[in-house]
């Protein structure tokens, strides 16, 4: 089958699903719902591999023309090229695992068939903001994945206990989100005022031209477009400072925050940046805002996160974190590597909230790691897998987080040993919350309660399973790109595969480490993570400590539990003083001016009317009487007039 075929194959199969669910979902068994939800992403799946192995040159395939003018053509056409295929499968290949467990997870849930339709729409945004070969087309894919995103997070909206809270969340992450769009919207008209398209090889093409002969750069244009882009990025990916909705966004259920916070459409800020290379490689003061910010939201996100209780939001905030990390990658110009991080990041994050979730699902609903406790003999197929994503994530000797995590240490030593110091602060920070959270629910005494323990159960397959494929990765995504002094011949694989066949990464210069540089590296991190490991197994599992009550942490627990108290900064510095202007607004415009000039004004028009009634009383010998009345009026204002 023609890739083209295939491509257009991916992206409507989602799209199907999504309209046959929502349209006759609700009269159809929860099995048959689920088995087609899955089954449309895990075609795509099939698509997206069926290409990957027979990858073609970068291609172009032209659907339609949306405008077509003399200086102005935007067209709905999408792109084949590593980049974009790569994105697909992590897209649709953990998207389709996340299908799977959600027939198990959400099989008691009302809204299952919306839930499912809501799935497949995010997935078809997904791909139409990765495939598209332009920013237009990838501007509906970012609006449909906000939307989608909004639907789902607050999704349990009637709740009666936690309703409000998954509304007020849900608009929350829309509202931020829309921040972050109007960057996107800037950047799109200055590129097409500067280089009158938006397709990404046309633009890449001009720059080239521009270069090469010798016509000075429209630099402040693109800088402009870069922080713009920027500005897009951090609201989608959750950077300083539209990071707070991310969170919240835990509201939703839990499926949700493995698809849409931990693979998908939070590293669509990573991919927009990945993909306009070309132009941030000619803006230094845009990479260094991108690199100091990630650095900044990597510490403050792993400090958030030492003290959070809720099994989720531990997570959230280590999402941030590790969110920034690949921005700082971006900043130093290693684009691929940001992309490995994203790929295992992918791997053990998903794996990890799709443990919480069985943990949740065991434990009844509850959150609280406080009440947990003693799980790895109750639920043993979820702690062997979450075991497995906390050591990845933990940077563990030879599973995948530790060679991507490696990759953008090198490249920090290389760029400037003091981010190099701040990032092994943050990496560090990542490894203690990771096994506080690991050792806290499956080991120690239960802290729950008779009853909630006499209901604990391991999960069925359609939620194991997922899991358990997921840990395989987690386990070996570090061979898509392992360094040389593992592989003389096919190191960085993954590399090389991005740079050979995506716009603009072929022109980025790659740095490694000498070959001790790199050993050393490895050996410093690895001893980090087990001395950490040993550290949190004697203090929770050993001398069986548990979290401390709110009213019992000191200064430093209290603000890292609080979240730094940005939400109530942010409450004070913007929410306040808006709610204040709408309410002065509101009753002196409004009411004052619109409603009472608005009511004294129709009164006005009222009392005119009854008087001017008085004069039609329909009497012949009343109209006579007015109308000898205004003559003599008539002639004697002429008489006056010549008198004087």
């Amino acid at each position: 089958m023609a890739a083209d075929i295939l491509l257009l194959t991916i992206i409507t199969l989602p799209l199907v699903g999504s309209a046959i669910i929502g349209l006759f979902g609700k009269n159809l068994p929860k099995i048959i719902v689920g088995t087609i939800a899955t089954s449309m992403v895990a075609g795509s799946f099939l698509c997206a591999l069926l290409i990957f192995m027979n990858l073609p040159q970068s291609q172009i395939v032209h659907l339609f023309s949306v405008i077509n003018l003399e200086g102005l053509k935007l067209s709905a056409n999408f792109q084949i090229d590593a980049l974009s295929i790569w994105m697909t499968l992590i897209i649709t290949g953990i998207g389709s695992l996340i299908h799977l467990f959600s027939i198990g997870y959400m099989s008691h849930d009302e809204g299952f068939y919306k839930f499912f339709a809501y799935l497949n729409l995010f997935i078809f945004s997904m791909l139409l903001l990765v495939l598209g070969s332009n920013y237009f087309v990838l501007f509906f894919g970012w609006e449909g994945v906000g939307m989608c995103s909004y639907l789902l997070i607050g999704f349990h909206f009637s709740d009666l206990e936690k309703g409000t809270a998954n509304s007020v969340a849900a608009r929350k992450a829309f509202i931020m989100n829309r921040i972050g769009d109007v960057g996107l919207l800037f950047a799109l008209f200055m590129l097409l005022g500067t280089f009158g398209t938006l397709e990404y090889s046309e633009i890449a093409n001009k720059l080239t031209e521009i270069k090469s002969s010798g016509v000075s750069l429209p630099l402040v244009a693109i800088v402009g477009i870069t922080l713009c882009l920027f500005l897009a990025a951090t609201g989608k990916s959750a950077q300083i400072p539209l990071f707070t909705w991310l969170p919240d966004a835990m509201a939703g259920p839990t499926p949700v925050s493995a698809l849409i916070h931990a693979a998908t459409m939070v590293t669509a800020g990573i991919y927009l940046v990945v993909r306009s290379n070309f132009l941030f490689e000619l803006a230094p003061f845009t990479k260094d805002v991108i690199l100091y910010i990630g650095l900044a939201t990597s510490l403050v996100a792993a400090f958030m996160a030492m003290r959070q209780n809720d099994i989720k939001k531990v997570l959230a905030y280590s999402t941030v974190s590790q969110l920034g990390l690949m921005f700082v990658a971006l900043g130093m110009g290693a684009y691929t590597v940001a992309l490995f991080h994203v790929t295992t990041h992918a791997f053990f994050k998903a794996l990890l909230f799709l443990g919480s979730g069985s943990v949740i699902h065991a434990m009844s609903d509850e959150q609280d790691i406080r009440k947990m406790g003693g799980l790895a003999k109750k639920i043993p197929t979820t702690h062997l897998t979450f075991l497995i994503g906390t050591l990845a994530i933990a940077g563990f000797p030879f599973l995948s987080g530790f060679y991507s995590k490696d990759e953008i240490l090198a490249h920090a030593l290389i760029h400037n040993p003091v981010i190099y110091g701040v990032l092994m602060v943050a990496v560090t920070l990542t490894a203690i919350y990771m096994f506080r959270l690991y050792f806290l629910v499956f080991h120690g005494k239960f802290r729950g309660g008779q009853e909630t323990e006499s209901h604990i159960h391991e999960s069925g397959i359609s939620m194991t399973l997922p899991l358990i494929v997921l840990a395989i990765l987690s386990v070996f995504g570090g061979i898509l790109n392992l360094p040389g002094i593992f592989l003389h011949k096919g190191a960085h694989w993954f590399n090389n595969y991005l740079n050979g066949n995506t716009v603009g990464l072929d022109k980025v210069k790659a740095h490694h480490l000498e070959p001790n540089q790199a050993i050393m590296l490895m050996v410093v991190a690895s001893i980090i993570a087990l001395s950490v490991m040993t550290w949190a197994y004697v203090n929770y599992a050993k001398r069986g400590n548990i979290a401390k009550a709110d009213e019992d942490l000191n200064v430093w627990e209290r603000l890292s539990n609080s979240k730094l108290y940005i939400d109530e900064i942010y409450n004070f510095l913007f929410v306040k003083p808006l709610e204040w202007i709408s309410n002065f607004v509101y009753h002196y415009f409004d009411v004052m001016i619109l409603k009472n000039g608005i009511l004294s004004f129709a009164s006005l028009i009222e009392k005119t009317g009854n008087l001017s009634r008085k004069w039609q009383s329909g009497f012949l010998s009343s109209y006579l009487f007015w109308m000898v009345l205004g003559i003599v009026g008539l002639i004697s204002f002429y008489i006056l007039k010549i008198q004087f």
